[in-house]
């Protein structure tokens, strides 16, 4: 018999990439906070949300991620090139406020789960965190980087675990989950809106398509597929099944993170989470100190995550508004402005853990700008995705039009409710 080749035996691992990582990032601590809010507030009645953003999720990310591929350049690139350049200035500002507020938020919820676990000082922890993370960006490669990045991925497991851990109705949450009892009450619509915003973000945008970038950079074989057209059924293959399994990961971990503030918290009548923190300090005296445990460490690996992605998206999309040089792949004496962003945005980020501000707000604000900017951001996706002069003969399908128009139709209802409620 044939022996299968080793590369072949290996092919699957290595084309995910892009999508794994940008679905993992997604359920970061902020993440986990408002989905533990959902199911600790409305049980299982919010499990629905999960499995109706899938597909969109994964709709909009293809586009991000072909356009990437497809063209060669990023988001923030095209939209130069091709857009006004006061919609370029206005959307790169905004992710960078946003973003910022977000490294903050995620950088303190670690602080605070390490001290949860062990005792001590959160803030000086949650200094350690941003520093840590800084420098790896900084000085590992970009191709040793990402698999660090991928490792890291396993963390999010904990919270598929931790499910395990308690009692689960499974039939209750399999009828609620495809047939829930929804609600107009403003609270309930809020929380809806939060879980689309948090699921369906800019910087994922941003990330995944200048990571298809980086991809195609590091291969010296590679070329963007409007110029090298005999490339692209290997590679569009390769990012849909990236994309559909990290968004699927994503997703499944959503899940289970509402699954099991649902089935502890909310069933005790615990239902004012506000932090990822208070989730996993709530979980303790109910699910017992292993779900505890599971429930924040899942925290601190998820934050180790989403921080690189939130700060990278940021200096990508800089580098490409302002013609710096800017990959990962590049030391930071080649691409300073690039490595000086992802800087800033990080000790801001450790900075605003000292300041009086509370973090609840910070995050809310976070989402509000990260819904607003998302609207035309996708918009603008949608269309550059079917203009020849950017995707050549690769412009998206009709299918993967009707996801993307509808999950920017969702987002655009998201942020029309939401601006009804403040």
């Amino acid at each position: 018999m044939e022996a299968v080749p080793q590369d072949r035996k290996q092919s699957w691992l290595k084309k995910l990439g892009p999508g794994l990582i940008t679905g993992a990032a997604d359920d970061d601590p902020s993440g986990i906070a408002t989905y533990s809010q959902a199911g600790a507030q409305f049980g299982f009645n919010m499990l629905w949300t999960v499995l109706f953003t899938y597909p969109l999720m994964v709709g909009i990310q293809l586009v991000s991620a072909r356009i990437g591929r497809v063209s060669g350049h990023g988001l923030a690139t095209n939209i130069r090139r091709h857009y006004p350049a006061w919609l370029l200035y206005s959307v790169v500002g905004l992710l960078l406020t946003a973003n910022t507020i977000n490294i903050a938020a995620d950088i303190s919820a670690m602080g605070e789960a390490l001290k949860l676990i062990i005792g001590g000082p959160a803030q000086m922890y949650a200094v350690a965190f941003g520093v840590v993370s800084l420098l790896l960006q900084v000085f590992i490669p970009y191709r040793r980087y990402v698999r660090l990045l991928k490792w890291l991925t396993l963390a999010l497991l904990a919270y598929v675990a931790t499910a395990f851990v308690v009692h689960i109705p499974w039939s209750q949450v399999l009828v609620k989950a495809l047939a829930p009892q929804l609600s107009w009450k403003s609270e309930y619509i809020t929380t809806v809106v939060a879980v689309f915003g948090t699921t369906i973000s800019p910087y994922l945008f941003f990330w995944q398509a200048s990571q298809e970038v980086e991809d195609q950079l590091a291969d010296p074989q590679a070329q963007p597929l409007i110029k090298a057209p005999q490339q692209a059924q290997a590679n569009l293959r390769r990012i849909k099944m990236d994309t559909f399994i990290g968004m699927g990961f994503s997703n499944l971990v959503a899940f289970f993170i509402i699954l099991t503030t649902a089935v502890t918290l909310n069933l005790h009548g615990i239902s004012d989470i506000q932090t990822s923190a208070q989730a996993a300090m709530a979980l303790r005296p109910i699910a017992g100190e292993f779900a505890f445990i599971l429930f924040s460490t899942g925290i601190i690996g998820t934050g180790l995550l989403a921080i690189p992605v939130l700060a990278g998206s940021s200096a990508y999309a800089m580098a490409e508004a302002f013609k710096w040089k800017g990959s990962l792949e590049r030391t930071p004496m080649q691409a300073k402005q690039f490595y000086g962003i992802i800087a800033i945005s990080t000790l801001i980020g450790i900075a605003l853990g000292f300041m009086a501000i509370d973090p609840i707000k910070a995050l809310y604000w976070s989402a509000v700008i990260n819904g607003v900017i998302s609207v035309p951001i996708m918009g603008v996706m949608m269309l550059m995705a079917v203009r020849p002069e950017i995707m050549g003969q690769f412009v998206i399908t009709r299918r993967l039009k009707v996801l993307g128009w509808l999950a920017t139709l969702m987002m655009a209802a998201a942020v029309s409710a939401m601006l009804l409620t403040l």
